[in-house]
């Protein structure tokens, strides 16, 4: 069997309990940590998630356990698989329990709107520098339906220390989630990140019945300012343009199973924010996210103008056309690689 002993995942949500089950069905030991009472004792009684994962039934190898003692107990590999803005919180709920040796993963998708920091720095700010070297992320195109039911994908999974990323690897490959390695913890981070905003532009522009040439130039651009950002924070262009980069942005800005985009789609349909955030219990991330990316821009000095159109559409009231005027208006220049620069 291979593995590295029991695994928790922290977080039942649709990711969470996809990958519970993705791990479960290679007959490893997975403990699901799970917060909502009532997800819990549907998990215990009927072995699904009716809340998160409908329709999909975990092995009996997945164990629901509301307390962070049991379930964190001897665990070897420890993933945290919740939102952004509640991961200081669970971490720090965590750190008296969690094993002193175990690999800490990463599969928390976004940026810490008071700081900045990407979830693998959330989690060392929290857990201490010597757990830094047993942190990795896992980011990529994958929703979670299709993973649990089986459908191919590939990811990637970065990690600090090569020999953790490599068991890591090998623990979450199965012949149908393909795992690529990458020493690039940053870089797979933010892609995963501010995808989610270009998502609710995309979707935005959908609502508004703007066409597929205004989907590919919005999906393209925002990978620019996905990488004028990477750049920034030292990360390599090359996994920005992989699996955690335009993979993941490619699938979330086109498909009707993403959240964000549906979340953009509704709101370009003249839909208020608040109404679509209330119509379901699953955490669009680009909503935060949007407001946590154009701080860090402004921060490190760099342009992101879809990122900041959608901004002022979430948080600010701007209409959704007037956003697309401003952007379609802005000073005309020359595409070249070195305006990458911030």
């Amino acid at each position: 069997m291979k593995g590295w002993g029991p695994i928790t995942i922290v977080g039942a949500g649709s990711w969470g309990t996809a990958l519970a089950k993705l791990l479960a069905d290679q007959g490893l030991e997975v403990r699901l940590w799970v917060y909502e009472q009532e997800v819990c004792e549907a998990l215990v009684r009927t072995h699904t998630n009716p809340v998160y994962l409908p329709d999909v039934e975990l092995a009996a190898g997945v164990v629901a356990i509301p307390e962070f003692a049991e379930a964190l107990d001897g665990a070897a590999v420890v993933c945290f698989v919740v939102p952004s803005h509640v991961l200081r919180r669970v971490a720090a709920d965590c750190a008296p329990c969690l094993p002193a040796n175990a690999a800490l993963l990463s599969a928390t998708k976004g940026i810490e709107v008071e700081t900045g920091m990407l979830p693998a720095q959330v989690l060392a700010d929290v857990l201490g520098e010597n757990a830094r070297d047993r942190l990795a992320v896992l980011s990529g195109p994958s929703f979670a339906v299709e993973v649990a039911r089986g459908l191919p994908t590939a990811v990637t999974i970065a990690a600090h220390d090569d020999a953790i990323g490599r068991r890591l690897q090998e623990t979450f490959a199965t012949p149908v989630f393909r795992v690529y390695l990458s020493s690039d913890v940053t870089g797979v981070q933010l892609g995963g990140a501010v995808k989610n905003v270009i998502a609710i532009a995309t979707g935005i522009a959908d609502g508004l019945g703007l066409g597929h040439n205004a989907r590919a130039a919005l999906i393209t651009r925002g990978l620019a300012e996905i990488m004028r950002l990477g750049q920034a924070l030292g990360a390599d262009p090359l996994t920005l343009s992989g699996l955690s980069g335009l993979g993941d942005l490619v699938l979330t800005c086109t498909s009707e199973l993403s959240r964000n985009r549906t979340l953009g789609y509704r709101i370009g349909r003249g839909e208020a924010l608040d109404r679509v955030t209330r119509a379901t219990p699953m955490v669009a991330e680009g909503v935060r996210t949007s407001a946590a990316a154009v701080a860090l821009a402004e921060r490190l000095g760099v342009e992101v103008p879809i990122s900041r159109q959608v901004h002022a559409i979430l948080h600010e009231g701007k209409r959704p056309l007037d956003a697309v005027h401003e952007l379609l208006a802005r000073t005309l220049k020359a595409e070249k690689p070195n305006q990458a620069k911030p």
